[in-house]
């Protein structure tokens, strides 16, 4: 395969060209012939004009790099390397939402040929390549796994917003349905991945490892939540606690935060989900996922008690929250909990005016029911500076002063700005 893939007689698709499918075609289209397939009409449109919909990648990355992009099923009949890159996120019960996944597998098992390969980069719990995905392409294709087809799971490391981990210089967990299932899978990696690729020993342990890498993080990141809850009522800074613990040799410094998106926020529950049905309770896991998911809800408590504190009438108070996006430095809005931050100052009847350079209005009011507004005039009673964009970060003290009304409040959740403001009421996690 290998070698019909470098000679061109044999080509790669990519179904799904979201922040995970995108980089990976456009770092295979510049080795390979790649389609890159996707069912959004809008989002090819984009594609073709090297335009990525996602703000992730500038128009510089599609050069060197030959992908045909389209929403055109008959196309992918011509490929033999299949790469399932889709969205697998959580319903509003946290459980794991596959349709997407099956769909695409669904997509794929129809051209499915002798010969062929398909690999999943969709997070999922483990289990689910081998005993959702794999009937679906043999039952629709009609072929037999290792005796007509190759299977594999190669779990995705993309971080939106992050231009120093890239896809080209992390290393890559690889695995496949038999040896050389996995052999010729790492071949076609390593031709894009400068570290190289680590080959997992089944397609469960390359699943269980991809929830593992961010179930810990989740974990790691509500113990700083939990432990900044608890300075808080002692009045001590979480910050300052962080940086003496941190001249230990052994101690790692997670920051306590809201943990939103389409990872951190998500995949643990994939884990809990498969945990459950199995008849066992992920305690730990799932005391995590509490602490983190009721952040949102904290710092809307502590900003109403501040504003209390400060002799603020609530039914006059305007708030300004900056930042709406799930991180910093991205535009995407899924899962994000400020929203739920902005949904529960409201139900004390607050006023809120919500900024973001990097987000859209129009996906803002679409997923969550409101426009993002301007810096309306000096009238804001408290400033929460939610998501640290640059734009934000690069902002003096003075400039927040001069947006808010005498005895503001300046609310700083990832504190960003300790030690600097001085004329505002500061309060961080």
């Amino acid at each position: 395969m290998i070698e019909q893939l470098r000679n061109k007689h044999a080509r790669i698709s990519v179904v799904g060209l979201g922040y995970v499918g995108l980089p990976i075609a456009l770092e295979f289209g510049r080795h390979f012939h790649v389609t890159g397939f996707d069912i959004d009409p809008t989002r090819i449109e984009a594609l073709k004009n090297n335009v990525d919909p996602g703000g992730e990648l500038p128009a510089s990355y599609f050069e060197n790099s030959t992908v045909d992009f389209t929403t055109d099923i008959d196309a992918l009949k011509h490929c033999n390397f299949h790469i399932i890159a889709v969205p697998t996120p959580v319903d509003e019960h946290k459980v794991p939402d596959l349709s997407s996944l099956q769909s695409a597998t669904q997509t794929i098992a129809s051209v499915l040929k002798n010969g062929d390969y398909v690999v999943f980069e969709s997070t999922v719990y483990p289990g689910c390549t081998e005993d959702i995905c794999l009937p679906i392409l043999e039952s629709v294709s009609g072929l037999k796994v290792n005796t007509d087809f190759k299977l594999g799971y190669s779990p995705e490391r993309i971080n939106p917003g992050d231009d120093v981990h890239t896809l080209r210089n992390v290393m890559k967990i690889v695995s496949g349905s038999d040896k050389e299932a996995l052999e010729t899978i790492s071949d076609v990696y390593v031709s894009i991945v400068q570290p190289g690729v680590y080959q997992a020993s089944s397609i469960k342990v390359a699943e269980a490892a991809k929830i593992l890498e961010n179930t810990q993080r989740d974990l790691n990141i509500a113990l700083m939540n939990e432990l900044s809850i608890i300075l808080d009522k002692m009045g001590v800074n979480t910050y300052e606690v962080i940086e003496a613990a941190g001249t230990k040799w052994n101690f790692h410094k997670y920051k306590p935060g809201l943990v939103g998106g389409h990872c951190i926020g998500v995949d643990p529950y994939y884990l809990t989900y498969k945990a459950m049905e199995l008849d066992y309770e992920p305690y730990v896991i799932l005391s995590g996922r509490k602490v983190n998911d009721n952040m949102a809800y904290h710092v809307a408590k502590r900003c109403v008690q501040k504003l209390i504190e400060a002799g603020k009438n609530l039914a006059t108070s305007r708030i300004l929250v900056m930042g709406i996006t799930f991180k910093e430095n991205v535009n995407d809005i899924r899962n994000s909990k400020v929203a739920d931050m902005i949904k529960e100052l409201r139900s004390f009847g607050l006023q809120v005016d919500v900024v973001d350079p990097k987000a859209d209005s129009a996906e803002v009011e679409k997923h969550y029911g409101f426009e993002l507004q301007k810096v309306n005039g000096h009238q804001y009673d408290a400033i929460i500076l939610a998501v640290p964009h640059k734009e934000y970060v690069q902002l003096t003290p003075e400039y927040f002063a001069s947006i808010a009304t005498t005895d503001g409040i300046f609310i700083d959740i990832k504190g960003i700005f300790r030690d600097k403001i001085n004329t505002l009421q500061y309060w961080s996690l």
